[in-house]
């Protein structure tokens, strides 16, 4: 199957299995795609830094993450399976990183509200503003109106995880009365990938902390209390309403931290170039009757795209772009993302035996071309 990247459907040989569920509630569970591809992954085992040993471990944790955890409930407007425009509603978590109200949580929290609501560990309920979105990596910004000296989480270093290392999540998990739900588990894999319904995560950690719908935009902490991740997805078995058991997935915080400043200014827009494709491999080779057996494969180009301005049309293999090689659609989606949109870059591709080549400023995401 193909996933949404950055606006681009690309197909991908190396994601999860299953449907994955973005950890949201918004009157039943939202946020879905499939993808039947094989998962293929090396772990490396290290020396496991946890010390956590006894509950009253997780006493100490809380007193220092809990504060500064809120639950957020919105509502807004969406379109449903008829294309009427319809009233919604969600719920999901964010995590304080500022004493002046500023909030990190999940993009599919609250990219459709057109409010927002946050309750305070205190009990206190306060309105707050989207201040920066970016979907492609499932990230936001609020402010909490109103507030001041208000406690906040410590951003720790998702690099310094091993698999097996104990971890905490901490979430508005289905959006239950009497406060978050707290859940203990350990590292169970990191570098994941999975497909979502509009895009593809990358980086992720994944744990077997329960994260349950509503956990979305929470907090997966450390040993020390830091944050090191926030929750957005669990995984579903294909073909099953069933959601499968200890398999949740947060963005690693060092990928978070440096488009919080791009956030905060409303720009956390990411590349877009614009086009589907799959990944070419010895049996797409044989059924397209392609000169090259690696590559990008072009399915559908975005009218008014950087692809379109590119030239690119359906059947091109896109083998390069700028200073990168392209063997695969996931290398195309690695390639783009190192870039901001307005950059300049050579796309180039192989058109039957033809090599051609063009130089083509990136769209964003947030305009679609």
């Amino acid at each position: 199957m193909m996933n949404r990247v950055q606006g681009n459907f690309i197909g991908t040989d190396n994601t999860l299995v299953g449907a994955v569920v973005g950890a949201v509630v918004a009157g039943g569970i939202v946020y879905v795609t499939r993808d039947d591809s094989p998962a293929a992954q090396v772990v490396t085992f290290g020396r496991n830094t946890s010390r956590i040993a006894q509950p009253r471990d997780i006493q100490g944790i809380l007193s220092r993450v809990q504060p500064a955890v809120v639950a957020i409930n919105t509502r807004g407007f969406q379109q449903d399976e008829f294309f009427n425009v319809v009233p919604s509603q969600g719920a999901g978590t964010g995590m304080i990183i500022t004493s002046g109200g500023e909030a990190l949580t999940n993009a599919h929290v609250v990219g459709n509200a057109n409010s927002i609501k946050v309750k305070l560990a205190n009990g206190q309920t306060k309105d707050a503003d989207l201040v920066g979105t970016d979907p492609v990596a499932d990230l936001a910004l609020i402010k909490i109106r109103d507030v001041r000296d208000l406690p906040t989480v410590d951003l720790g270093r998702s690099a310094a995880l091993r698999v097996g290392d104990s971890v905490v999540a901490i979430g508005n998990a289905l959006a239950l009365p009497g406060g978050p739900t707290v859940t203990e588990g350990i590292v169970s894999a990191l570098d994941r990938t999975i497909g979502t319904r509009s895009d593809r995560l990358e980086h992720l950690i994944q744990t077997d902390a329960a994260i349950n719908p509503g956990n979305s935009g929470g907090p997966l902490v450390n040993a020390d209390g830091q944050v090191i991740g926030i929750n957005t997805a669990v995984l579903q078995q294909t073909g099953s309403d069933a959601v499968a058991q200890n398999i949740g997935f947060a963005i690693a915080i060092d990928t978070i931290k440096p488009r919080i400043e791009e956030l905060r200014t409303g720009n956390g827009t990411s590349a877009f170039l614009g086009l589907s494709t799959i990944p070419v491999d010895a049996s797409v080779q044989a059924r397209y009757g392609l000169q090259t057996s690696k590559g990008a494969l072009v399915i559908d180009v975005t009218a008014g795209s950087a692809a379109e301005r590119a030239g690119l049309r359906q059947g091109d293999v896109i083998v390069g772009m700028g200073g990168d090689k392209i063997a695969s659609a996931d290398d195309l989606t690695t390639a783009v993302r190192k870039h901001k949109p307005g950059d300049r870059v050579e796309l180039r591709w192989k058109r039957g035996a033809d090599d051609q080549s063009a130089n083509v400023a990136l769209g964003s995401t947030t305009s679609g071309r």
